[in-house]
């Protein structure tokens, strides 16, 4: 009978999937369990094992489509099974038509033509005896100008020169007024700063903000932060390494993480979670390794790391790593953690505080391991120290409870043999 393949739930809080890529093609034979699609996720991208063998029938979404968790997306049968197909999606939108071109543009108007000549003024009317007739008030002003009154057209009576006829040889014979010299021009503005740029927002990145926002409107945060003398466990490292030589190496997160299983043994309030109505605390201890990625943050789950040797909590850790990066966890690797780890000391960080990852109760936040100053014994000597902060959940638990869990995850790190024997 033919299996009809829906779009899995990959985490408690996963509503929809994204099918990036189809692994398989419709005919080619699939066993159960082969990866059959690449699904992006809020978190991660994942690879899709198929839950049944036989030959892929059909495909029922597109590369790219984003459906709710519990929609059909393939079909498996055997291969002279007939299935039934569901209807084809719907088509996509035809593309908008081409906008019209525009009108083409109306012809400049003609030219205006140009204004008539003015007539010619009248030449003045020598008076018999060649003198010019003119007012007495016009020859005046004529002398005091220096004008020759030949040189004026008269437009009183009988072409007499009048007073306005010198007012307007004046004003005519006045120099053009030079023009005033433009204003310097402003300097230029400085140039604008660019336009802010729009980036759009991955899966990944929505989901931290929705849970992470959440995580500090409605988790009432409280924080205890030590200091770890370091000097016993980088001695005991490097020893362990130097023993595994090519089986592999353990890191200083690898200590810190099975230091915290260790510890949650004896303190079960910090991998408990809080729900309406009461606490629920969680037997296994399942620990949470935060991971960057370039596009955020995603937490890799150590399952039953307090009954793991530091040897295997290096190797899964290293795996589970590994697997994140390049895109390939799986649905169990990134769910179920009751208490997460998040190590900045390869960046050099001292110190810094975390957000609770919801549903758990307690976060760990772990800081470079420094050579400083310290006293022992009276006497002033260079130690190595850690400094680790929790952020806890004050409806699950108090500051003295957090104080004793880090007395106890403290006492593990300073005599690393425990960690050995444990």
């Amino acid at each position: 009978m033919a299996t009809t393949v829906t779009m899995p739930k990959m985490g408690f809080d996963m509503v929809e999937g994204k099918l990036l890529r189809w692994l398989k093609k419709v005919g080619d034979p699939v066993r159960a369990g082969e990866p059959l699609a690449e699904i992006e996720t809020e978190k991660v991208n994942i690879e899709f094992e198929a839950p049944a063998s036989g030959v892929l029938k059909a495909v029922l979404i597109e590369e790219g489509t984003t459906v709710p968790v519990g929609t059909p997306i393939a079909i498996i049968g055997a291969p002279d099974e007939p299935v039934e197909v569901p209807g084809a999606a719907p088509a996509r939108a035809p593309a908008p038509a081409a906008a019209p071109a525009p009108a083409p543009a109306a012809p400049p108007p003609p030219p205006a033509p140009a204004p008539a000549a003015p007539p010619a003024a009248p030449t003045p009317t020598p008076a018999p005896g060649g003198r010019v007739k003119a007012s007495p008030l016009a020859r005046r002003l004529a002398r005091e100008a220096g004008i020759d009154l030949r040189e004026i057209p008269g437009t009183g009576p009988g072409g007499r020169v009048v007073k306005r006829d010198i007012d307007r040889y004046l004003q005519a014979r006045a120099p053009t007024p030079t023009p005033a010299a433009p204003a310097p021009a402003a300097a230029p503005a400085p140039p604008s700063a660019p336009p802010p740029t729009a980036i759009p927002v991955s899966p990944l990145r929505q989901a931290i903000a929705r849970r992470m926002t959440a995580s500090k409107q409605t988790v009432p945060h409280f924080y205890v932060t030590v200091e770890v003398d370091m000097d016993e466990a980088m001695a005991w490292r490097a020893r362990i390494n130097e023993a595994l030589g090519e089986r592999g190496r353990v890191s200083v997160n690898d200590m810190v993480v099975k230091a915290a299983a260790l510890a949650l043994r004896e303190f079960p309030a910090l991998r408990a979670s809080y729900q309406e109505g009461g606490i629920v605390r969680h037997e296994a201890i399942h620990i949470g390794i935060a991971v960057a990625l370039e596009e955020g943050l995603i937490t890799v789950v150590l399952r039953d790391a307090d009954k793991k040797p530091l040897a295997q909590i290096a190797r899964e850790s290293k795996e589970l790593v590994e697997r994140a990066r390049s895109g390939k966890v799986r649905p169990e690797d990134i769910e179920g953690s009751v208490f997460t780890v998040s190590n900045l000391g390869m960046y050099e960080v001292e110190h810094f505080i975390a957000i609770i990852n919801p549903p758990e109760a307690a976060i760990m936040a772990v800081g470079s391991v420094r050579e400083v100053p310290v006293v022992k014994n009276g006497q002033l000597t260079v130690g190595q120290r850690m400094k680790v902060t929790v952020s806890a959940d004050h409806r699950v638990t108090d500051g003295a409870e957090v104080a004793r869990f880090l007395q106890a995850f403290r006492r593990y790190l300073e005599n690393p043999l425990l960690l050995l024997i444990e």
